[in-house]
């Protein structure tokens, strides 16, 4: 690359990219833990089923709660101070898990963790609006957003090592470790542009001139920001768009193994095999479509606008490949269709956690991220909730996989009839 004053663009913001990536994946480490020890927690502390899903739940509800406050946290004390602290929160939540006695400990941690976490992608979406350029904001978006897909490819198969060879408690020591030393590399590494002492003149050159989100403080206060940005249309429109994609990823990061066991007759190793394939389509997906295609295209002189709407909702339909699972019992054509439906998803998303450092006003880019995210956690609590009870009352997944084709056509609509043009929402009048 090239600055317009002629000098070569060294790449520093890729680093800070790939940096955002990695706390992604030791972020959903953290997640996936409780489920991949679940079973020999249960047993060494005599848990009944009722308190081990109080115990899986107790993350999203806490989750889903702190998004809008964890958004006007960071858009009031920055991506830099509030990442430390939510780096270092995970690891201690961790800890507290390995060290829990019972029930109690261990459900105060998850609320914990839900709480540490809250700030993840809000503050990645406002970071990578700050270190990158617009061309380049698909690929970087999709470097964090691939590694929350990536890591059911390799987290479980880990964690499940720690733990059938050391047990649960260095299950989570494990996880703990990890969040330590991101903890660390988060510290030495990430500084916004404005203070960062190895961002040259020539890549801070890049990074404004090709419309990097301006830093400074909101352009309102953050109770009023909050308010005017919950009366803008385009926002409702990103957020019930995004809370639909949410609802699909969800209901398979929860329900695929059971689905493939109850329905199509696997073991649960069977299983685990093969709910592996569809994630790993789905990473390839989100890092090659969501990511690189898109700034290539808008880097071809594509409009801007056109290009990210037409992944996004391109990506939305394939998720309806969902409901083609419900016409097959034969284990690899239902998996084919769940490939295609997590494919398209996956496509989308990056384009949708894009969109807040796109469309927000100054200083409002982690609010508008919490609002969105906010009702896609929503949908973390309500899918797995609903598959079950309807599950239940069919002892059949048809009914669950047209739930959510039906939620999916809402959303679609929602991107296309709310959202609009990509461009920012106004700005506040003072």
């Amino acid at each position: 690359m090239i600055t317009a004053s002629g000098e070569a663009v060294p790449r520093l913001r890729w680093r800070i990219g790939a940096l955002l990536g990695a706390g992604v994946l030791v972020n959903f480490f953290d997640r996936i833990c409780l489920s991949v020890a679940g079973p020999q927690l249960q047993h060494t502390l005599g848990l009944s089923a009722s308190e081990l899903g109080l115990l899986f739940s107790a993350f999203f509800w806490t989750y889903a709660l702190s998004q809008i406050p964890a958004g006007l946290i960071l858009d009031r004390w920055g991506v830099t101070r509030v990442g430390r602290w939510s780096a270092f929160l995970w690891g201690v939540a961790s800890v507290i898990t390995a060290l829990a006695s019972g029930f109690a400990g261990i459900f105060a941690a998850r609320c914990l963790l839900g709480i540490a976490e809250a700030a993840s992608f809000p503050a990645n979406s406002k970071a990578t609006g700050y270190w990158f350029p617009r061309k380049e904001r698909a690929s970087s978006t999709a470097l964090f957003d691939s590694a929350a897909k990536f890591s059911n490819v390799i987290g479980v198969p880990l964690v499940a090592l720690a733990v059938v060879h050391f047990g649960w408690r260095w299950g989570f020591g494990l996880v703990a470790a990890l969040s330590f030393v991101y903890f660390a590399a988060f510290y030495a590494i990430y500084r916004n542009p404005s203070a960062h002492p190895q961002l040259s003149a020539a890549e801070r050159e890049y990074i404004v001139e090709g419309g990097g989100a301006p830093e400074g403080e909101m352009s309102a206060n953050p109770f009023g920001m909050l308010g005017y940005l919950l009366r803008s249309r385009k926002v409702w429109g990103l957020s019930i768009g995004f809370a639909a994609y949410g609802y699909c990823f969800y209901l398979f990061l929860t329900w695929l193994p059971g689905y493939l066991v109850q329905t199509m007759h696997m073991s649960i190793l069977t299983s685990a095999a093969f709910a592996t394939i569809p994630w790993m389509c789905a990473t390839v997906s989100d890092l090659v479509v969501g990511g690189w295609l898109i700034d290539r295209l808008i880097a071809r002189g594509h409009d801007e606008t056109r290009v990210r709407k037409t992944v996004l909702l391109v990506g939305m339909f394939g998720g309806l490949a969902v409901i083609g699972a419900t016409t097959t019992t034969n284990p690899a054509v239902a998996i084919a269709w769940i490939s295609v439906a997590l494919t398209g998803l996956a496509a989308a998303a990056p384009v949708g956690w894009s969109l807040p450092s796109l469309i927000a006003p100054r200083g409002g880019v982690a609010t508008v991220a919490g609002i969105m995210n906010f009702g896609n956690n929503l949908m973390g609590v309500a899918a797995p909730i609903v598959t079950g009870v309807t599950v239940g009352w069919t002892h059949s997944f048809t009914s669950a996989f047209l739930v959510a084709g039906a939620i999916l056509l809402a959303g679609i609509a929602s991107f296309v009839f709310l959202l609009g043009p990509i461009v920012p929402v106004p700005e506040p009048q003072q």
